[in-house]
């Protein structure tokens, strides 16, 4: 979790270099926010697209070139972002960008080397502020997925102090056909509190009340503390699988990465890859895995490698379709926790529907991340979750704050919005309506996207 600075600008330009799927994606949420928005790219058709489905201006050339970044403008931009495909070019020219007077730049890059060497190689002082892997974040999501395996969503803030989970509702819950407030009555000493829901079948996304009742097929999101957790575990009648079995299908950057940590772990790992020349070096590289060089879309080679052993089948390979049809046959064999990765977000509202526990989305996990960038307030930490339309943004309470010195039940706080917890000197607290703000609390908020500017209000 990295803390970033903050522009408080009325109207930040921010450019970015590379229109490909994660740039063009990047464009399209960004200028939902009313920003200046700039795309460069060398292919013409792209840019073409994106200018007459966006509301950005794109510029047709090389970003390295000097000419064109003087065009840009650069000199006067919030924040220059690089994602072309070349990792080595997003270096270079978030350097140049820098040096030129860009305030903040941003690189993508694949070789996750650079970002565990961030401690011992000052990439700052060349000019490149932060670097962001779609890959890396990818494995880390994964990660974090397998340690809450009964859950669709996890996400920790401040390593766990407070940590949030969606999960979905069975008839069989016991606060099931209850209100938020009779919830809490009949389970007063519990540590998680709701803080949206999406209704069964529906985009719909609300922030609950006191008055809001709970449904058989909810996706229900709580912000909980580390002993919370066994308590939502309990109430829902999830179990905690034990993951010790994984079989991974597909050895790309993602597939590779999440493999070499799981190893380090002493899981049991199975990964199959269908280009020999990569299975032979994942072997190499990574002699406590099982690696075996096969096409995974063949049904009755995942039963010969006992797929129905498995705990976890997380398929990354490059196309979307596979991923999920592999995670079906993995369901089908009763595998606890199946993890897809998809580029169309469209997908997101079948997942649970199909049977798959969890999509995963790299252009959504870097947007996530490079969207600290752009909140007012001091922002620290943002998420927006899997098929939910809400954010939930973390932040820094500072003297000067419109909220501070207020308890909860006294904020001119928008419906659309609500406070899942509170981060005080690094310990996490379920904040009900009495708890007094003061200046350094870290407040998580989860809010619809109609309420973030005047909730980042509250925070300046």
């Amino acid at each position: 979790m990295y803390i970033c600075a903050v522009f408080r600008y009325t109207l930040m330009k921010i450019i970015i270099a590379g229109g490909g799927e994660v740039g063009f994606h990047l464009a399209k949420l960004l200028s939902f926010e009313s920003l200046d928005i700039i795309l460069i790219d060398t292919d013409k058709d792209r840019l073409n697209y994106a200018e007459s489905h966006l509301d950005i201006r794109g510029i047709h050339g090389n970003a390295m070139s000097l000419s064109l970044m003087d065009e840009a403008q650069v000199a006067s931009s919030d924040l220059f972002i690089a994602v072309t495909s070349e990792e080595a070019t997003n270096i270079t020219i978030c350097a140049l960008a820098k040096q030129l007077g860009s305030k903040r730049t941003i690189a993508r890059i694949s070789n996750i080397e650079f970002i565990k060497a961030k401690n011992e190689i000052s990439f700052k002082e060349i000019g490149v502020d932060e670097l962001i892997s779609p890959e890396e974040l990818a494995a880390a999501e994964i990660q974090q997925l397998l340690d809450q395996s009964a859950f669709s969503n996890s996400y920790g803030f401040e390593e766990g102090a407070l940590t949030l989970i969606g999960t979905t509702l069975g008839k069989d819950v016991p606060f099931v056909g209850k209100s938020v407030k009779e919830a809490a009555n009949i389970f007063p000493d519990v540590h998680f509190m709701p803080i949206a829901i999406q209704r069964k079948g529906t985009q719909y996304t609300m922030i609950p009340r006191g008055d809001t009742c709970f449904e058989a097929g909810d996706t229900a999101f709580f912000i909980t503390l580390k002993e919370g957790v066994e308590e939502i575990y309990k109430l829902t009648g999830k179990r905690k699988a034990s993951i010790k079995n994984v079989m991974i299908l597909g050895g790309g950057r993602i597939g590779y990465n999440t493999a070499r940590e799981l190893c380090e772990k002493k899981f049991n790992v199975t990964i199959i890859e269908k280009n020999k020349k990569k299975a032979f070096e994942i072997a190499d590289l990574l002699p406590n895995a099982l690696v075996i060089h096969a096409d995974g879309r063949n049904a009755e080679l995942l039963e010969e490698e006992d797929l129905s052993t498995m705990d976890a089948f997380i398929s990354v390979t490059e196309n979307s379709e596979t991923n999920i049809m592999s995670c079906l046959m993995a369901h089908s064999k009763n595998v606890k926790k199946t993890i897809a990765l998809v580029e169309n977000m469209d997908y997101f509202q079948l997942s649970h529907s199909i049977g798959i526990d969890t999509l995963i989305n790299k252009k959504l996990l870097t947007a996530n991340t490079i969207f600290r960038y752009i909140r007012r307030g001091e922002v620290v930490d943002m998420t927006t979750l899997n098929n939910l339309n809400a954010e939930i943004l973390e932040f820094i309470v500072n003297a000067n704050s419109k909220v501070t010195g207020y308890k909860i039940k006294d904020l001119d706080f928008p419906r659309t919005a609500i406070i899942g917890g509170v981060i005080k000197d690094g310990k996490g607290i379920i904040a009900l309506g009495d708890y007094r703000i003061s200046a350094g609390d870290r407040i998580v908020v989860c809010c619809l996207p109609r309420s973030i500017k005047r909730i980042e209000s509250l925070f300046l």
